[in-house]
């Protein structure tokens, strides 16, 4: 005999109904909080059904993903589908009186015209979970990323303008840059220019030394004899460089989430 389970999460709850063939009600819809006592009662109310059981869930928004992995845990068949799989098998007009018990009633039919294809949930299914949700932060902190970076930008431009155009080194792992770090200890043309060929070498030679960077013998004469010809709006003044400093610890650390998501999303596709 064949146990149809169908739930309706929604938040902090679900509605259950138990189906067999033919439309057989075993238990008429019922809710369940999403406490972990109520959802490890639900599974042994599920495991003390006769006969094999299997549970179908609608795949919508995150509602289900405590139900879901509650009894994926516990060893039963769970499968969660796709929402407009289910609202599109058979008697769609079901779908237009929206109601949990009508709604966790048409997916235990789902799970009875469906019994031998249902996919079950598997640590698979987890690790695409957390892809998806690893995927929306990197969109999240990349905007961000995009905000702060061009905020620095736009502050440079009135100290040292286009030292973001200085390098072209590739991104490290650990999510800094090459020019923003140049930018951290050249903040402003005068750093560079008002000390002199020789002092500014030295000091750009101690830059390179402290944050890994190759030392390029000619790269210093080519980054002072610039800024020569550079126009500073604003003057070399300590409010000026507190506002830069900010606007790069910003960037540095929204910078190091995005890479840091970035590894993990690589490591999960592996």
């Amino acid at each position: 005999m064949y146990n149809a389970v169908g739930i309706d999460a929604s938040k902090g709850k679900s509605t259950v109904t138990v189906l067999q063939p033919g439309g057989k009600v075993i238990r008429k819809p019922f809710d369940v909080s999403h406490s972990l006592s109520e959802l490890k009662r639900l599974a042994d109310y599920i495991f003390s059904l006769d006969g094999d059981t299997k549970v179908v869930m609608e795949s919508t928004a995150r509602y289900h993903e405590p139900v879901l992995r509650t009894l994926s845990e516990r060893g039963i068949f769970v499968s969660a589908v796709n929402a407009h799989l289910i609202k599109n098998s058979g008697n769609n007009t079901l779908r237009k009186a929206k109601s949990d018990p009508i709604d966790s009633r048409k997916c235990a039919r789902y799970t009875l015209d469906n019994w031998a294809d249902l996919r079950q949930y598997s640590s698979m299914d987890t690790t695409r979970e957390l892809l998806k949700t690893l995927n929306s932060q990197m969109s999240f902190f990349t905007k961000q990323k995009v905000a702060a970076k061009n905020n620095l930008i736009s502050l440079l431009d009135m100290t040292y303008p286009g030292v973001n155009n200085l390098f072209d080194s590739q991104t490290r792992s650990d999510g800094s840059e090459k020019w923003v770090d140049y930018a951290a200890s050249f903040w402003h043309v005068d750093c560079v220019r008002k000390i002199g060929l020789n002092s500014f070498t030295e000091r750009y030679r101690a830059f390179c030394k402290r944050h890994g960077y190759c030392f390029q013998e000619g790269k210093p004469e080519k980054l002072f004899n610039a800024s020569l010809d550079l126009v500073a709006v604003f003057p070399k003044e300590k409010a000026y460089k507190d506002m830069i400093q900010m606007s790069i610890k910003q960037l540095n650390i929204i910078s190091a989430n995005v890479e840091h998501i970035r590894q993990e999303m690589d490591r999960l596709a592996s």
